[in-house]
């Protein structure tokens, strides 16, 4: 590209209405621009740049042995209705009509059409298995888009689905999808890790996230110190430590306006972990009461696993005044009127300090065995410095963007929409399926959270919009042109991505729009033609390089052998 004669532009001030360091560089250098909120257009660069990542991403589906169709966006609402997936994205989805009143939805996600068209050529056994793929828009109505590319209403994904004949078939190809991820991964430069998550509305037995570590991360990401456990916040868990102390007698102790557990315990003069606070929370239209150590936050996603709901919300007064609780008094201590759950946790703890169901009450010295409960599991989030269920080790956070994600299925949309296949016995079996999805757009707004400074950019060679970037600084010199558009065929003629600044600007605008669009490789033609000499810079260091025009292209072609 020869940016003399090419659409091309960049911005001097930071975009207004971007609240993501990636966000603002990509409008910044001229490579998206919002149309609306959570929808942007790929102007030229940055559409060349997305199709690096997606040419990565084809390289290794298709060499894993996946083979690519495409799906359409519009999908009658029936489709999503059959497995119940309507209700499950709710408001999440796009809904419109055609003339003739017929709903449809813009597709979110593909499961359904996918296991239909494998319905339509899975006859036995001998037909399976086999994985297909597709890279295509998906549309969610996000309630809060933001962070640029990372949350949007409109994006690409590559989502593909293997089928196999039983749970074998199904770790074999998962496998499979896997290593090719973590190929993709590693050939665009991310900083990742893999962490086991929620399966929500894809429904299944396992689900795992790569996820991209960055400060800009809406995800928390719970690592051990000591071992290679790895989860997201929703499901991790932590080793409790039995606090094996002799039972003490339980006492009725007044606490006059302290509401909080905070405020109890200070009063008390009482670690906060040797106290549990009590959660009245609506679930289902009923009261149900958690009872968690007082540090310990509710974890949503567990709850609604263990009830089967889909949200759980504060009780209001109507529900509450059902049961006996106090809010800011509600210990489980003959508590009635209310589903009783309590943490696994309590079952270690001893004397510890509760709610007594009485106005300016708590207890001290409460144990397990002065209440009853319906139900104990594991309903909190993990905390920092919480030990590691496999090892013993320490648990820390970190935060990450979410880039790609695999799921086992397992038969959930075979039963529903009638995929089977005849076994060795004549026998109808549901196909175990696998789902496999990743974000282009996100992997280009995590690789920018990851590689920036001051100037711009600082893309890694795999996915650069060009390698190359030539800035001749004196257009009106014949020498300087000459080589400039010589070095500019070569390097392109040999496949090397190369773009020429032949714009009549004055050096530091070249630079300063080279190193904001994050190119690679910079070589600079200006006075010392005459000599021979160029400079080459890497933009990912300061050091600038002369070399004599007889070496630059041998030079750059090692350069990029050594850092692709």
């Amino acid at each position: 590209m020869k940016l003399s004669k090419s659409y091309f532009y960049t911005l001097r001030e930071n975009a207004k209405d971007e609240d993501s360091v990636s966000g603002n560089l990509l409008v910044r250098s001229g490579m998206i621009k919002k149309v609306s909120s959570g929808i942007y257009m790929f102007l030229p660069l940055g559409l060349k740049t997305l199709d690096n990542i997606k040419k990565i991403i084809k390289e290794e589906m298709d060499a894993s042995g996946a083979q690519e169709l495409l799906m359409p966006s519009m999908i009658p609402e029936e489709v999503y209705e059959t497995c119940g997936r309507v209700a499950a994205f709710g408001s999440s989805m796009f809904h419109l009509k055609d003339r003739y009143e017929k709903p449809y939805v813009l597709g979110p996600t593909h499961e359904e059409l996918f296991t239909i068209a494998a319905k339509n050529m899975v006859r036995s056994y001998k037909d399976l298995p086999f994985t297909i793929y597709q890279d295509a828009p998906k549309f969610r109505d996000e309630a809060r888009p933001r962070f640029g590319l990372v949350r949007v209403r409109e994006f690409f994904m590559k989502d593909a689905y293997s089928f196999d004949k039983d749970e074998e078939g199904l770790d074999a190809s998962y496998k499979v999808m896997f290593d090719a991820y973590k190929r993709i991964f590693d050939r665009c430069h991310l900083d990742y890790v893999i962490v086991r998550a929620d399966t929500g509305a894809m429904g299944g037995s396992l689900s795992e996230e790569f996820q991209a570590v960055t400060d800009l991360g809406e995800d928390l990401l719970v690592l051990c110190e000591n071992c290679d456990y790895s989860s997201n916040l929703e499901v991790a868990t932590r080793k409790i430590v039995d606090q094996n102390e002799d039972a003490k007698e339980l006492q009725l102790i007044e606490t006059p306006h302290k509401e909080t557990i905070e405020d109890v315990c200070e009063y008390l003069n009482v670690d906060i972990k040797k106290s549990v606070k009590a959660l009245l929370m609506n679930v289902n239209d009923e009261l149900v009461i958690f009872f968690v150590r007082g540090d310990r936050e509710l974890n949503e996603n567990k709850v609604c696993k263990l009830l089967g709901a889909s949200e759980v919300n504060f009780a209001n007064d109507e529900l509450i005044a059902k049961s006996n609780a106090v809010p800011g008094y509600t210990g489980p201590i003959k508590l009635s009127g209310a589903k009783i759950i309590i943490d696994e946790e309590l079952k270690y703890m001893s004397n510890f300090v509760v709610g007594a169901n009485v106005e300016g009450y708590h207890y001290l010295n409460c144990n397990l065995k002065d209440f009853s409960y319906d139900l104990c599991a594991d309903i909190v989030n993990v905390k920092e410095d919480d030990i590691c269920p496999v090892c013993g080790g320490r648990l820390y956070f970190k935060k990450g963007i979410e880039v790609g994600n695999t799921f086992k299925l397992g038969t959930k949309y075979a039963e529903k929409l009638g995929l089977t296949y005849l076994n060795e016995n004549n026998e109808s079996i549901p196909v175990v399926m696998g789902c496999y999805g990743i974000g282009p757009g996100r992997i280009l707004a995590s690789v920018i959270e990851q590689n920036n400074d001051e100037k711009g950019i600082i893309f890694p060679l795999s996915i650069a919009p060009y390698k190359v970037a030539i800035a001749a600084l004196n257009t009106n010199d014949e020498s300087c042109m000459n080589y400039a558009n010589k070095l500019y065929d070569e390097l392109n003629k040999q496949g090397i991505d190369t773009l020429l600044d032949d714009r009549e600007e004055r050096p530091g605008v070249k630079f300063n729009d080279l190193e904001l669009i994050g190119i690679p490789i910079r070589i600079t033609v200006g006075r010392k033609i005459t000599d021979g000499i160029v400079e080459f810079k890497a933009r990912n260091n300061d050091e600038v390089i002369e070399l004599k025009t007889s070496e630059v292209i041998d030079y750059i072609k090692d350069y990029i052998n050594k850092n692709i």
